[in-house]
């Protein structure tokens, strides 16, 4: 017997079930939101777009009362079996491909922040619970010696030039590099800052990036001199000495970890980063590798 996965899941996209299951169960959109792991707008949307293939309202709003309708009494009765069936046909594929209770070992570049990453792997979780998911922090210095020795299934890396030539890859998403400062700092009056623009500021060195040495080097083509007084491997640290105001620091934009920091996209030149997930090259890829791989490829990083 042979079950391709994702020919099952193809068919099986029942997110707009399972949103209007759970919002029939809370009565509330935003608890539903929350439980279901997706913001309120798109779990309202899923909701419209399902009313609209019923033909009819699934729920009746009154100020802060939220209603079955006599439609949606209805569909959550038989949407119910549905959801039941398809989660029942998901749990035997997942047995006939190996994927419950199986180890995975991700590497994560440190500089790639939780804004983007945590949703794809929340939304991966969903539908691979049975995956044993173990995160691995990598630098520039032990990325590719870590990949080699097996000790990882995969990763997600951000390195500066050409993969290692024993490394397959392919790119994920692509984000640019930006200055972050302050509230009230100067820069907020840029669009887009100049390059030179950073000679007048204190610089806080992020040891741990893997694009250091290019901007450092690209100052130094310009002429560019900054005075560093600070540097730390911890890019938490770093982001919080910016909000204190002891520096500036250039770094990707979906690293940033602080909502209170101020950014701009650097420009003369532009810097841009890719993110790519990375394997080894001739080395056999378990099922639950696979299904990791095709997940990133399908999500939407943007």
């Amino acid at each position: 017997m042979h079950f391709n996965y994702y020919e099952i899941r193809s068919i099986m996209e029942f997110h707009q079930i399972r949103y209007f299951l759970t919002v029939a169960e809370t009565l509330n959109f935003t608890r539903a939101a929350e439980r279901c792991n997706v913001s309120q707008p798109a779990l309202t949307r899923a909701i419209q777009k399902l009313e609209a293939e019923l033909g009819g309202s699934l729920f009746r709003r009154e100020r802060n009362h939220t209603h079955l309708t006599e439609l949606g009494k209805t569909m959550r009765e038989f949407l119910g079996r549905v959801d039941e069936s398809s989660q029942e046909a998901l749990s035997a594929a997942r047995k006939v491909l190996g994927l419950e209770r199986a180890p995975l070992h991700v590497g994560i570049m440190c500089t790639i922040g939780p804004c983007r990453t945590i949703p794809f792997l929340s939304r991966f979780q969903t539908f691979h619970p049975g995956v044993d998911l173990t995160l691995h922090d990598l630098t520039p210095l032990n990325a590719v010696d870590e990949m080699l020795s097996g000790k990882l299934d995969c990763a997600l890396l951000a390195l500066p030039g050409l993969m290692h030539e024993r490394f397959d890859s392919v790119l994920l998403y692509e984000e640019p590099v930006v200055a972050i400062f302050p509230p009230g700092h100067r820069f907020e009056k840029f669009d887009r800052i100049p390059m030179n623009e950073i000679a007048a500021e204190r610089y806080l060195d992020r040891l741990n990036c893997e694009f250091r040495d290019i901007y450092f080097e690209l100052l130094q083509e310009r002429h560019i001199h900054v005075t560093v007084n600070y540097r730390s491997e911890r890019e938490d640290w770093i982001q919080n000495m910016v909000l204190q105001e002891m520096g500036i620091t250039l770094i990707p934009e979906y690293s940033i970890i602080l909502d209170q920091l101020q950014y701009r996209p650097i420009t003369d030149p532009d810097v841009v980063r890719r993110v790519e997930i990375v394997t080894v090259a001739g080395r056999n890829r378990s099922a639950t590798v696979d299904a990791f791989i095709q997940e990133a490829l399908a999500h939407s990083w943007h």
